[in-house]
């Protein structure tokens, strides 16, 4: 198997130079002295054509505790069980928490791997400056987050390339104070779920999205790009309007006057066409401040960027643009991105009571399936990458 390096630009996180949210760590987080107690009664493990995305947990997960006066407290993982925390805690009143999501894989070889791990605990660090919570040593924690997947690995599917283990770290302010305030007390934990594909309809089947400029997901000077669930509560709503009332599978969110194509549901957009110069480009929003910057996202972008078909643009598309370049024959595929979903074709668009069809899968979609194969293949280990990070 060829190993493969791409060199990669990371993600630059906008942050608002006004707002110090800096929090002072007296120790460090660290996985040495990691105490694990493992469960006396395992779950049943579902087979893995029966799997319902997020609705199943594996038999453990990893509690850290922080505190102002004492700093990071000793990682454990215990089984899988309720957290006690005081109704009076921050994470319920005033949103301040923050997660990530991340999949460990069990490859063609049986080795299992996680993806690109770093840049996960780059955004949750972010994420948490962002909520005024503690920063923490990513490198450390993702020694905790292997030794979880380790001990749970019965947990991820064998044999299919369509199932993986979803990994939830999630950080929440956990101060018993009603008040908006920086958090004194504070807890990093992840609980893992085996997953099959993240939309019912199954992998790499067309979604239609709905898309109103009336509904506005993040602004500038905002947290659009944190991943804090303040983001994704409120779209729930227009979520529901669009799957009942207008027979669609996901929001596009768009922004401004000129009706920016942002987000798509959890996921980030791209779009295969001929653009206006003529050239054959694969494009997608630029990290503006109120875009999530996808790890996927990223990995799509330098994989093609090694193609050397198309130019690979980070730009502003309008729905202008759409609508213009659907006229003209110019749109080739549309696609969604994302650790959940990891590609998704896009099929429709509904905006201000009009049906835009996207070709894409007329086309293939030989961009959107190319992406898919290409980074599944690191991912299951059919190709040895350096984004790959081996649980030995």
């Amino acid at each position: 198997m060829a190993l493969l390096r791409f060199p990669l630009r990371l993600n630059k996180v906008l942050t608002s130079p006004a707002i110090s949210t800096s929090i002072r760590s007296v120790s460090s987080l660290k996985y040495d002295g990691i105490k694990v107690s493992l469960t006396d009664n395992p779950k049943v493990i579902p087979p893995h054509d029966k799997l319902i995305f997020g609705q199943v947990f594996t038999d453990h997960m990893l509690t850290i505790n922080w505190s102002h006066d004492d700093g990071w407290n000793t990682p454990h993982i215990v089984p899988y069980d309720h957290l006690s925390i005081s109704p009076a805690a921050a994470c319920f009143h005033y949103a301040v928490e923050c997660f990530e999501g991340m999949k460990a894989y069990r490859g063609v070889d049986d080795k299992i791997r996680l993806f690109r791990p770093m840049e996960n605990m780059k955004r949750l660090n972010n994420s948490a400056r962002a909520a005024s919570l503690p920063e923490f040593d990513g490198e450390e924690f993702v020694k905790c987050l292997k030794e979880l997947v380790r001990i749970d690995q019965k947990w991820i599917p064998a044999h299919s390339t369509k199932c993986s283990l979803y990994i939830r770290p999630t950080f929440i302010a956990t101060e018993p104070i009603i008040g908006v305030q920086k958090c004194r007390n504070a807890l990093l934990y992840c609980i893992n779920c085996p997953v099959g594909p993240y939309f019912p309809k199954g992998t790499f089947n067309p979604v239609k999205l709905y898309a109103d400029p009336a509904f506005v997901r993040a602004w500038h000077g905002g947290v659009g790009e944190s991943k804090m669930g303040g983001n994704y509560g409120p779209t729930i709503r227009v979520q529901t309007l669009a799957e009942s009332e207008k027979n669609c599978d996901q929001v596009l969110w768009l922004y401004g006057e000129d009706r920016q194509l942002t987000e798509v549901g959890t996921m980030n957009i791209f779009m295969h066409w001929i653009n206006e110069d003529g050239d054959p480009e694969i494009a997608t929003p630029p990290l503006n401040g109120i875009i999530l910057p996808g790890v996927t996202r990223d990995s799509l972008l330098a994989l093609g960027k090694t193609w050397g078909t198309h130019k690979i643009s980070e730009r502003k598309i309008t729905m202008d643009d759409i609508k213009i370049a659907l006229a003209e024959g110019r749109i080739k595929e549309m696609f969604g991105a994302g650790t959940a979903c990891v590609v998704c074709p896009i099929s429709d668009i509904l905006y201000l009571n009009e049906s835009l069809h996207i070709p894409t899968m007329e086309n293939g979609p030989e961009v959107a399936k190319r992406f898919y194969k290409e980074l599944t293949d690191i991912q299951y280990g059919v190709v040895e990458h350096d984004w790959t990070v081996v649980v030995d």
